[in-house]
């Protein structure tokens, strides 16, 4: 199996990442099904990258059935210990403009049904999520996002929604009461995964609209979202290629052991299929 250091999955309007050398595309089966699509492996400034489509080549895959456990399971077998998702999103306030970026340090889920964890069916966990981005996967973002010339903006809460529709006035209005920034269909629950997962996960999220408060823009519809966004790809791409440059070494971070007073359950009590399933995750900690 292929080991990659840094997961990049790519959001709509990015489906592959400029500069990637030596690469193999890579399939991975994991208990929760394939991943949204096959990974490309790689080298990006002297680290081994593996790229994921979260909505797969052709963008095939709607935010409620993106196989997210799989996906973020896959990542962690490929070796991966951090993830950089790009996200796009609608924006609430004046200044985050459409064209801007925004690296997010909150989030409010407001997703329906989605599976969020990989503790069920025996096995509990309660993994702290007070901080839901890893801050330092952060700060690298932030730096190379300016050191790129884009405008970035740090710190903000992104709202997670269910879509696929785009928010109604009524929900637009809401959110932007609660002080949030952004507003997307993907960043959760990817980032409670990630935790689970102890994989660091920082989000570069990238502004298409105003969603639809905004009384001199035109509501949100998928072709300005899609020219806004492929607007913003070029600098994702750069961000992300300089970011890679800056992201080997030991982390530093509790991204790293977060699953280590976590686990509450006894090891006696859980399923030996559970067990097995989750040996990734959980086998430095149970046996």
């Amino acid at each position: 199996m292929s080991v990659a250091k840094l997961g990049v999955i790519g959001g709509s309007g990015m489906y592959q990442i400029e500069g990637l050398k030596d690469i193999e595309e890579v399939e991975v089966s994991t208990p929760y099904g394939k991943p949204s699509d096959a990974f490309a492996v790689g080298t990006l400034e002297g680290l081994r990258v593996a790229f994921l489509p979260r909505h797969g080549r052709g963008h095939r895959v709607n935010p409620s059935e993106i196989p997210m456990r799989a996906n973020i399971y896959a990542l962690k077998s490929l070796g991966v210990e951090r993830i950089i998702a790009v996200n796009s999103c609608g924006s609430f306030k004046e200044e985050i403009a459409p064209g801007h970026l925004l690296i997010p340090d909150q989030i409010i889920d407001r997703t329906k049904g989605r599976p969020g964890t990989f503790f069920d069916g025996g096995i509990v966990a309660h993994v702290p999520f007070a901080e839901p981005f890893c801050a330092d996967l952060s700060d690298i973002l932030y730096a190379a996002a300016q050191d790129a010339g884009a405008t970035v903006h740090k710190g903000g809460t992104f709202v997670a929604m269910e879509g696929p529709q785009f928010s109604t006035k009524a929900e637009s209005f809401l959110h932007k009461s609660w002080g949030a920034s952004v507003i997307g269909m993907t960043v959760s629950p990817e980032a409670k995964l990630a935790r689970e997962a102890e994989i660091c996960y920082a989000s570069l999220a990238c502004v298409t609209d105003y969603d639809c408060w905004h009384k001199t823009h035109e509501a949100v519809t998928i072709e300005m979202v899609l020219a806004i966004m492929a607007k913003n790809i070029n600098a994702a791409k750069q961000i992300i290629k300089i970011a890679a440059g800056r992201v080997s070494g030991q982390r530093e971070c509790t991204c790293a052991s977060v699953l280590k007073n976590s686990i509450v359950t006894d090891s006696k009590s859980i399923p030996l299929q559970k067990k097995s399933d989750l040996e990734l995750l959980i086998g430095k900690y149970i046996k």
